[in-house]
Parts: structure tokens; C-alpha cells; sequence
């Protein structure tokens, strides 16, 4: 009798088991709320120099500027998870071949180091342009079958160095921003390159949450075109990002086309101040226009200027205006049956200071800036993380280990 019973009890818990691998999982095993980006690369050193263990490790770069109480402070602040970017040219790169097991190692040291500090952690791979010495950057990655092939087996060889950690407190992004698609179809080819990331992601860590994205520098209209049946995985959050907007958000960024770096001096929102006042610093940057733009341009540039204040010029058209990729995002979400929990705003924020630039936004703006997106996101249950920690967007650090105003970090601090 007991021999039958325990034979009954062990079938009993095998058919449980096999249920509950045939239920599907409709949730990540990854959760977070309110986090922030580790920025990189304002001091980075250039690939001449990346096979010098001393120069490139610790890994990434924050790593050696910051230490374990900088991350319990992030903690003590509210926020539960950072997003990690992690440079991937150095492991597409001849120059750290020696090295490259060391870097891996070290991506995975870091990991632990903000987990003991009791934050969750994204590990980001976060693709920049090439130049300088950098021979490998996002175009490269993206124009070039055989780098892309070398990135989809560092996607592999990361996801396994990855793979025995805690899937609580450790998810994976196999790329950030794709800079591709960004037609009017947009789906011609990021999907299946996606796939393929994916697959090689998932085929080495086979239990950690995977952070997908859409096409052309993971805005929500691209989200809003993938196909999320096309990858058959409950254990993915979707994430999109918003700087919007652009105008006042990247002011002076000489990275950031042709017309952005003459703008400087707009309050957020442009309501924020009189109109007397408002226009004397359009004037300001109309004089800068005329005065540093090229000639061929300058008409152009002028008339964009006026159609993008005249965009966001009142209180409902800013509203409008930045509530539209949150509502692109939210119906996309919902048309295909993915949970808010599983959607994040991966970036947004609001520039502080470009390198070199001498004009520096008010911590009040910025504050009152990512304050409407924070707002925005968590109404839509979405989870969110600024960007980011230092550089020129730092909200705890600025250039040259100065610190940046405490306004963002305190509107955080005050969250409940």
C-alpha cells in the first residue's frame, strides 16, 4: 500500500511538472520599476591602446570611477536596477584578443558588483558610431555581413558568460539603438537580424530575461511595427526610447544632426518663462543660425526652428506631443497581449551640458522634464531608466568628476 501511494505521489508531481512546462509563462522572469543608466565612454580610451590591460580593465569604464557606495547610493535613492551599457567593439576588435576572455570576465565581475549593492542589473550591449581609432561601430556591425556575424557569436559568448546567474536579478540586451529600418516600412531588415540575436542569446542562457527593441534607434513608431509572435518566448520585455521633445531635450548636442547644435537657452516647457523672454532667446539662436549655419542651409534650419516651437508652444501640445509614444506603445502592447510589466522605457532625459559647450540647462528643467516622463511611464505601467549617470546627460555626475545639479536625483529620491 505505501509503495503504491508513493508511486501514485510521484506520478501526481510528474504530471504537475509536465503542466507547468506546457503553461505558457505570459510574464518575464526579469521584473523592475525605476532605474538608471551607467553612462560610458566620456573619458574612453582609444583601440590603439585596448590591448593594454591596463587601460582597458576593469570593464566597462565605470568601473573605474565608480566604487560599491556610489551604487548602494543609486539604492538608497529608489531605484531598484541599473541599465549597464557595455561597449561590444572591443570584443569585435584584433587589438584585445589576449584579452577578450578578461573582458567577458570582467562584464560578469560588474554584473555582481551592482547586484551586491542590491540593485537588479540590464547588461546593455550599447553599439556607437566608429571614428577616431575605433574601427568597428554600429554602421560596421550593420553594413558588413561578416561583422554582423562576429557580433551574433559575442551575442552568444556574452549570453553564456551570463547565463548561471540569478534570472531575478540579471536580463540581457543584445543591442541597443539598431540604427537600421529607419524608412517608411521599417521592417525590411532588423526583424530577422533580431531573430537571429535572439536565438543566439537565448540558445546560451536559456533562462534569462532577453530585452528586445524595434528598428531605427528603438523608437516607439518602429516597436509599434515588430511582430512580437515572430519570436515564440514569453521570458522577453519589450523596450522602447523617448527624448521627446528633441528640441528642448538635446539642446547643443553637436552629435545630434545639423540644426540641434545652435540651439541652446529654451526652457522646459517653453510655457516656463514669458513670451517676451522666450522669444529673445529664439531670437538668440535665429542670430546663431545666420551667423554660423552654411548659407544653403540657413533658410531651412530657420523655418524648422519656427515649425517645432509652434509644435509644443502651449501646454496641450506638449502633452500631445510627448504622450504620443506612450499611447503608440501601450496599443501596440495590447493588440498583441503583452503585459505593461513587460514594456520599458529604456532611456529618456533631458541633456545637461555639452562637452565643450559652455551654456548648462537648469536642474529645474531637467528635473521638471524627466518628472512628466516618470509620470507618463508609470501610468502607463511601464518601468523606466534615465539617462543617465554621468557625461553630458549626468544627472549624479558631469564632466571631469564634477557633479552635476541635484535636482533629477532629488525628484527621484522623492517618488513613492
Amino acid at each position: 500500500m505505501a509503495l503504491l501511494t508513493a508511486m501514485i505521489k510521484t506520478l501526481l508531481t510528474a504530471l504537475l511538472l509536465l503542466s507547468a512546462l506546457a503553461l505558457p509563462a505570459h510574464a518575464a522572469t526579469f521584473s523592475m520599476k525605476r532605474g538608471l543608466n551607467l553612462d560610458q565612454w566620456t573619458t574612453w580610451v582609444g583601440e590603439e591602446q585596448w590591448s593594454d590591460p591596463k587601460a582597458i580593465l576593469p570593464y566597462p569604464e565605470w568601473r573605474k570611477f565608480l566604487k560599491d557606495q556610489d551604487l548602494k547610493a543609486l539604492k538608497d535613492a529608489g531605484l531598484d536596477f541599473l541599465r549597464m551599457p557595455v561597449d561590444p567593439s572591443p570584443f569585435l576588435s584584433d587589438k584585445t584578443l589576449a584579452l577578450r576572455d578578461d573582458l567577458y570576465a570582467s562584464v560578469l565581475d560588474s554584473v555582481r558588483m551592482i547586484n551586491r549593492a542590491g540593485l537588479k542589473v540590464i547588461v546593455d550591449m550599447h553599439l556607437i558610431p566608429s571614428g577616431g581609432s575605433r574601427k568597428i561601430g554600429m554602421a560596421e556591425v550593420m553594413d558588413d555581413p561578416q561583422i554582423f556575424d562576429a557580433y551574433v557569436e559575442m551575442t552568444r559568448k556574452m549570453a553564456r558568460t551570463l547565463a548561471a546567474e540569478d534570472p531575478t536579478q540579471v536580463a540581457f540586451e543584445p543591442m541597443n539603438e539598431p540604427v537600421v529600418d529607419c524608412d517608411a516600412d521599417g521592417t525590411s531588415l532588423w526583424p530577422e537580424r533580431q531573430q537571429r540575436l535572439f536565438a543566439a542569446a537565448r540558445s546560451s542562457a536559456t533562462k534569462l530575461t532577453l530585452i528586445l527593441t524595434g528598428a531605427c534607434y528603438s523608437s516607439s513608431t518602429a516597436l509599434a511595427k515588430i511582430d512580437p509572435k515572430a519570436i515564440a518566448d514569453d521570458n522577453i520585455i519589450w523596450t522602447f526610447h523617448s527624448y521627446d521633445p528633441f528640441l528642448l531635450t538635446h539642446q547643443g548636442a553637436t552629435w545630434a544632426g545639423d540644426f540641434i547644435p545652435y540651439v541652446t537657452g529654451l526652457p522646459y516647457p517653453l510655457s516656463a518663462v514669458p513670451r517676451a523672454e522666450l522669444e529673445a532667446t529664439l531670437d538668440t539662436i535665429r542670430a546663431r543660425i545666420k551667423a554660423k549655419a552654411p548659407w544653403l542651409r540657413q533658410s531651412g534650419l530657420l523655418a524648422y526652428l519656427d515649425e517645432q516651437v509652434a509644435s509644443m508652444d502651449t501646454p496641450d501640445k506638449l502633452l500631445s506631443l510627448m504622450d504620443a509614444p506612450f499611447e503608440r506603445v501601450e496599443a501596440w502592447a495590447k493588440a498583441n497581449g503583452i503585459k505593461p510589466e513587460n514594456i520599458t522605457l529604456g532611456e529618456f532625459g533631458m541633456i545637461r551640458q555639452e562637452y565643450g559647450n559652455p551654456y548648462i540647462m537648469p536642474g529645474q528643467y531637467r528635473a521638471a522634464y524627466v518628472k512628466d516622463m516618470i509620470k507618463r511611464a508609470e501610468a502607463h505601467g511601464f518601468s523606466w531608466s534615465v539617462w543617465s549617470y554621468g557625461g553630458a546627460f549626468g544627472v549624479v555626475d558631469a564632466f571631469n568628476s564634477e557633479k552635476a545639479e541635484s535636482d533629477v536625483m532629488e525628484t527621484i529620491r522623492g517618488l513613492h
